[in-house]
């Protein structure tokens, strides 16, 4: 199975609580199982946002809206990022506006459905980790 391939069966199967199709097996390079930020990102968010968080990742043009810039955040707060509204909109608690609906996969119940026993405290975390990375992206 080609690795992007492999890569959108291992996210898929994290969101829908499946067991990993033949071919898509976590390794030690696998995101799922990392906890580093980038490692996150890369799993979890980089297919839609973009390796360098742009909105411009590999499926963003099959998606019916652009995924936001994610460089932008603060920008778009009037300077200001916010790690709590950031964590809110990863978990699901804060519906992602301009949508038209929820669009944006829950990563909370992504990290909660992944069979790997995750408690509450190691959801929060895994999203704390990937908000910290990403106000790590944010340009000036």
């Amino acid at each position: 199975m080609p690795k992007t391939t492999a890569t959108l069966a291992v996210i898929l199967a994290a969101l829908l609580g499946a067991a990993l199709p033949t071919g898509a097996q976590e390794t030690s390079e696998s995101i799922v199982t990392e906890s580093s930020g980038p490692a996150l990102y890369k799993g979890y968010c980089s297919s839609c946002h973009g390796p360098s968080a742009k909105g411009d990742g590999p499926i963003a043009h099959a998606l019916r809206f652009q995924p936001a810039d994610l460089t932008q955040i603060a920008k778009r707060a009037q300077g200001r990022f916010e790690p709590d509204k950031v964590h809110r909109m990863i978990d699901g608690r804060d519906p992602v506006k301009g949508h038209g609906g929820n669009d944006m996969p829950l990563w909370g119940d992504a990290f909660r459905r992944s069979g790997s026993g995750y408690s509450e405290k190691a959801v929060s975390e895994r999203i704390d980790i990937l908000v910290e990375y990403l106000e790590g992206l944010q340009e000036k």
